[in-house]
């Protein structure tokens, strides 16, 4: 797995640190967790939706992993994806959804 300094606007898939969040005067406060969330905007996952606001489907790709669990996760999902992309013969679908 390799870090990117993209921001994760312009990233499809991202594996993040949790953070208990609450809402003070109108805005998200919190802390870091010490598990991570894979957030797939590929499957229909967007950054700014909280766990809850999501369905079970996206709930269970995002998990709560423990670091060296959600980078395998995080690698088995990319290649998921590559895989759906790939038709029988080799050739690549143009986007992956």
């Amino acid at each position: 797995m390799t870090a990117s300094m993209a921001s994760e606007d312009d990233r499809t898939i991202v594996l993040r640190r949790q953070r208990k969040v609450r809402v003070v005067e109108g805005k998200p406060e919190g802390v870091y967790t010490n598990t991570f969330e894979i957030i797939c905007r590929d499957c229909g996952d967007d950054p700014f939706w909280d766990y809850h606001d999501v369905s079970p489907r996206l709930q269970r790709i995002r998990g709560r992993y423990w670091l060296e669990t959600g980078a395998r996760e995080y690698e088995a999902h990319i290649a998921w994806h590559e895989a759906q992309a790939t038709r029988g013969d080799g050739h690549r679908f143009a986007s992956v959804g």
